[in-house]
């Protein structure tokens, strides 16, 4: 299930057989049916026998590495949370200090994690898209098939345990079930799309009340099945008769609300909409707002007819890109390759940096990056085209300059910014 997305010249590149390979662990569908069906719609149950893994998940996160990160990793909250009959326990119960040259007070204690796991609490690994390796690359791939930031949580819940009531998410997730076997139970939304804001704690009665009715899903995930949820569906999943281990992907979408409060962000330029209210201005009545709401509809109105879009999505970039982090470097090896390199060095672009490349007009390049932009010769523009193409090169065969010095300044620039790592 191998797709491409032509490159378009604004930081987004030809999706690679990795991130195709990613979303391909993930759904059952090929993707403009998921795309078309699913996404954002409606579940997707995928069996392991449809999906091309024949491991399963097992080489994301094993039960094996799980009690690692609870054991020898030295983890912190909030990189850990612990949930006993619908209750998040309080971290006091499961932390305290690592002993000599580790007194930091919130470090995660394994003989407390195994009161509470043994007491029938789940355990929810948190934000392991940043401490393990495997899953931190996975994360990028999949994050960019989707182009979409990640999260990706585990979760362990002893046998028959159930660690959270039902309850919703306010973001899509794939859930991927790596061992044992949980049943979960799937119900529609009683707000479709919800907000960050919209927490499901607001409409807990209306949740309980949706739970007691018929499931739209209901079902036994077992190793290797995979299970897509829009934000805003229902869902509580309960261990059967062994420990289960499952992760969570949360896909941190961008929303048309989003764009609206950028738009409001963009609105503060108007004058109209930045007068005061006329003084003595009664707010509590209604009739004196009235005229005021009015004009000031009129106004918005007027000026979102006018509003720029290269302006929206400059501030959607700058909400979206610093969600997801490019894929990690290895600062000494970065350190080594810089003092090492010269005409014959081979460099890549860093996996999963999003970049925008522009001229300024001043004769120079702006190459935009999730947190900064860099500031280069206009003459550079076709070595760096060469390089932001996601190809390995050679220094030396780079375009546009006049010889390997100016060259190498232009990759041990890039380099130092980590836009580049060695090959």
């Amino acid at each position: 299930m191998t797709y491409l997305d032509p490159p378009d010249g604004h930081g987004r590149p030809a999706v690679p057989s990795p991130a195709a390979d990613a979303l391909a662990r993930c759904i059952s569908v090929e993707p403009a049916k998921f795309a078309a069906a699913h996404w954002g719609r409606a579940p997707l149950l995928s069996r392991a026998a449809e999906l091309p893994n024949p491991r399963g998940f097992t080489d994301l996160l094993s039960p094996a590495d799980a009690d690692e990160l609870l054991s020898r990793r030295g983890l912190r909250t909030p990189f850990l949370r612990v949930a006993k009959d619908g209750q998040l326990v309080p971290a006091a119960r499961w932390t305290g200090g690592g002993g000599a040259g580790a007194e930091i007070g919130d470090q995660v204690l394994d003989e407390r994690i195994l009161a509470q796991y043994a007491g029938g609490a789940t355990l929810v690994l948190q934000g392991l898209h940043r401490i393990w390796p495997a899953l931190v690359d996975f994360a990028r791939d999949l994050g960019t098939a989707l182009r979409q930031p990640l999260q990706v949580n585990a979760y362990l819940t002893p046998a028959g345990s159930q660690g959270f009531a039902t309850h919703y998410d306010t973001h899509d997730v794939f859930v991927l079930q790596v061992d044992g076997r949980k049943h979960w139970r799937i119900h529609p939304p009683v707000l479709p799309d919800p907000l960050e804001k919209q927490p499901w704690g607001g409409r807990a009665d209306e949740v309980s009340a949706t739970a007691d009715g018929s499931a739209a899903l209901d079902v036994v995930l077992e190793p290797g099945d995979a299970l897509y949820l829009p934000r805003g569906w229902l869902h509580s999943a309960q261990a059967q008769e062994s420990a289960s281990l499952h992760l969570t992907v949360g896909i941190r979408a961008l929303t048309r609300y989003a764009m609206v409060e950028e738009l409001l962000a963009l609105a503060a330029e108007d004058a109209r909409l930045r007068a005061g209210l006329p003084f003595g201005t009664d707010v509590t009545d209604p009739d004196a707002i009235e005229p005021e709401l009015t004009e000031t509809v009129e106004a918005l109105r007027d000026w979102l007819l006018r509003a720029d879009p290269a302006a929206v999505a400059a501030r959607l970039r700058d909400r979206a890109w610093p969600a997801a982090r490019p894929a990690p470097i290895r600062p000494l090896a970065q350190a080594a390759a810089l003092a090492a390199l010269d005409p014959d060095s081979r460099v890549a672009l860093r996996a999963g940096l999003r970049w925008q490349l522009a001229p300024t007009g001043d004769g120079k390049v702006a190459l935009r990056l999730f947190d900064r932009t860099i500031t280069l010769p206009g003459t550079c523009e076709p070595a760096l085209r060469v390089l932001l193409g996601g190809e390995v090169t050679r220094v030396g065969d780079l375009p546009g300059l006049d010889d390997d010095a100016d060259r190498l300044v232009l990759a041990r620039r890039l380099l130092t910014e980590a836009v580049l790592t060695p090959a």
